[in-house]
């Protein structure tokens, strides 16, 4: 069922991540070289025996995170999408792939964007960069004049803020509460300022900290990736996340609770991100742990209704999160299983969320 044809000329993919480990100081290019020259066997094997389990369950597979990811590969991905609901991926927000931290790390990876064939040989265009910047660093404002001058797209920036009390759920950073933390809240200021979006990636039971960051700065708009990451929604994860029925139900209770308050802050914007992330609890198989569109579905229509609810057509916006979710699910999977979730509310919605809100928040083309 094409349900985007006639709708819009093309999807918005507004989270997708590019890297070539072999060449960038990414944070798994001390892999990389290794699994080049491994069949596909034995790179899971190696995987499993000498990554520690935080960053097995994230990724599930090498054959993703230690391999070249650009827009030649994900033009791969993106091919079969306009067979799926009707029309192509036509551009990206390219979003921060967690380069090894430093205080220029940003302004690196940066230049390589800027060297990537975007929009060539059928590629999508790219429609945004957000980058990454910490508001602890005293040099933020030098970072963001260079990485505007090297990427014009630059509409935003994020900081990977996650942290988990459950040991073996990987962590990003060494701060409890680094959104509220003073040297984040002096900093940040500076990227209110200017007019830029600020993005964050947080597990479930820090959204309050997201709410706290909202109300002091309430005319900065604030992205929330990947639904709020309930980790271990869907099943056990770490060593004891999620790890019976009652866990679980919690997860979903607390996340509810938190995203519901998170909506009330009209310059909050979640995204619908990450449906087939690994640690929501899919499963741990590299080859795949959900199946069929129609069980992501399945599994995601209870999520992706209640932030419709609580946050409107308005504050919704898609992302692919490729290629970290393609171990579980195609993109086209993902956008068609999205699409038809929505396509009963009508096509206002569909082009909201699939195009238009990341065109806007992101001001895409202006």
């Amino acid at each position: 069922m094409q349900v985007l044809a006639g709708v819009i000329p093309g999807v918005v993919d507004a989270h997708a991540h590019f890297w070539n480990p072999a060449r960038t100081p990414w944070a798994a290019n001390r892999l990389s070289r290794a699994y080049r020259f491994m069949p596909r066997v034995v790179s899971d094997v190696v995987f499993a025996a000498a990554v520690p389990q935080a960053d097995r369950e994230f990724a599930l597979t090498p054959r993703n995170v230690a391999r070249v990811y650009e827009p030649e590969q994900y033009q791969t991905d993106v091919r079969p999408v306009p067979a799926a609901v009707g029309v192509p991926v036509e551009s990206v927000v390219f979003v921060e792939s967690h380069w090894r931290a430093g205080n220029h790390s940003g302004i690196d990876e940066a230049r390589y964007v800027a060297g990537l064939p975007f929009g060539k040989r059928g590629a999508p265009e790219l429609g945004a960069f957000v980058a990454h910047v910490d508001p602890r660093h005293h040099n933020v404002t030098a970072q963001l004049d260079l990485i505007g001058t090297v990427v014009p797209q630059l509409r935003g920036v994020r900081l990977m803020g996650a942290r988990h009390s459950d040991p073996k759920v990987r962590d990003w950073i060494d701060d409890d509460a680094v959104l509220i933390s003073p040297d984040f809240l002096d900093g940040f200021g500076r990227i209110a300022e200017r007019d830029l979006v600020f993005e964050t990636f947080v597990y479930s039971h820090q959204l309050y900290d997201v709410v706290s960051l909202a109300r002091e700065y309430p005319d900065t708009r604030i992205v929330v990736d990947h639904l709020g990451v309930p980790v271990g929604i869907f099943g056990p994860v770490g060593s004891r996340t999620g790890a019976t029925a009652a866990a679980r139900a919690d997860v979903l209770r607390l996340w509810r609770e938190r995203t519901a308050t998170l909506a009330q802050n009209r310059n909050v914007v979640m995204k619908l991100s990450g449906l087939a992330f690994p640690i929501l609890g899919y499963g741990r198989m590299p080859s795949g742990n959900i199946g069929s569109q129609a069980t992501l579905q399945e599994m995601i229509t209870p999520l992706v209704d209640h932030l419709l609810l609580h946050f409107g057509a308005e504050r919704l916006m898609f992302g692919s999160n490729f290629p970290i979710d393609k171990p579980n699910a195609s993109l086209a999977n993902i956008v068609a299983g999205l699409a038809e979730i929505l396509e009963p509310h009508g096509d206002a919605l569909l082009r909201s969320v699939f195009r238009e809100n990341a065109r806007r928040i992101y001001r895409i083309d202006s």
